[in-house]
């Protein structure tokens, strides 16, 4: 089976504060000039969720500009489960049937065709709710087929590994917190898809340890053997193509790794 593993950008900090050394949220010029210029170095998978603030909402305007075909090549991943209140600028967290449909209809009417829905703030106890299992069929009648879930802790990555209509598994893994190393193997062994978030510990690895490379610190993760994403949380397109060009020299390290969806200009 050919492992391939996908640099993604994940979009938390451009819809609320953000990040180890600098939370601050970027404008929305700011906001565009990033979107667009992961797409034009050949980023394709794009995280996010309406607890990320605003998030959502730039995203969708970035993908309305887009033509039909760019549109399509484009892979969408969003959440449910963790909501964003406006007014206290704060996220909450609701797994209710009626909050998890409400959500989705909004991230489906500010995002058009979602790819990737993952269970957000998920714990074992939701997992095996109803009104969870009825919000995957609403999922389901609205044409999302990709579910999966977003954890924090072993116990739920479990669970979701042994759901075989879960096809997508997201947790923090790096060198500095291994925690789901094992849950990253057994996700694979099964076939799920999995996204790595926080490769940096949200860039805090980096500050702390100025010896450390970006292109080592994708390495570490990329000596496991999985399909799927590593995201990058950067809000700032200088930092997105260094990162990028440092995950492409990790790969290199890593010629077992193929990059499945990698661009002809930049494959």
């Amino acid at each position: 089976m050919v492992q391939g593993v996908e640099f993604g950008l994940g979009l938390i900090g451009i819809g609320k504060p953000w990040g180890f050394a600098n939370a601050v949220v970027p404008d929305e010029r700011q906001a565009r000039r990033l979107l667009e210029r992961a797409f034009a170095i050949g980023v394709r998978y794009f995280d996010t969720a309406p607890s990320y603030g605003v998030s959502e909402e730039r995203l969708g305007r970035f993908l309305g500009a887009l033509t039909a075909g760019e549109r399509s090549a484009v892979r969408i991943a969003t959440k449910f489960g963790e909501h964003w209140d406006a007014a206290k600028a704060e996220p909450f967290v609701d797994h209710s049937l009626d909050a998890l449909k409400r959500s989705l209809e909004g991230s489906a009417g500010r995002l058009g065709r979602i790819d990737f829905l993952q269970l957000h703030k998920t714990t074992p106890e939701v997992l095996r709710s109803r009104d969870l299992a009825r919000a995957w069929e609403y999922a389901a009648a609205l044409g999302i087929t990709g579910i999966g879930a977003s954890v924090s802790d072993v116990e739920s990555a479990g669970l979701a590994i042994a759901d075989g209509a879960y096809g997508i598994l997201q947790f923090p893994y790096n060198a500095a917190q291994q925690t789901f190393g094992g849950v990253l193997d057994r996700a694979s062994a099964r076939g799920m898809k999995v996204a790595i978030n926080r490769p940096f510990g949200m860039g805090r690895m980096l500050y702390e340890n100025r010896e450390l490379s970006k292109a080592d610190a994708f390495g570490f993760i990329l000596e496991k053997r999985f399909e799927g994403v590593i995201l990058s949380g950067t809000k700032s397109a200088e930092h997105l193509e260094e990162n990028w060009r440092a995950f492409g020299e990790a790969l290199g390290r890593h010629p077992g790794q193929e990059n499945m969806w990698a661009t002809d200009e930049h494959g």
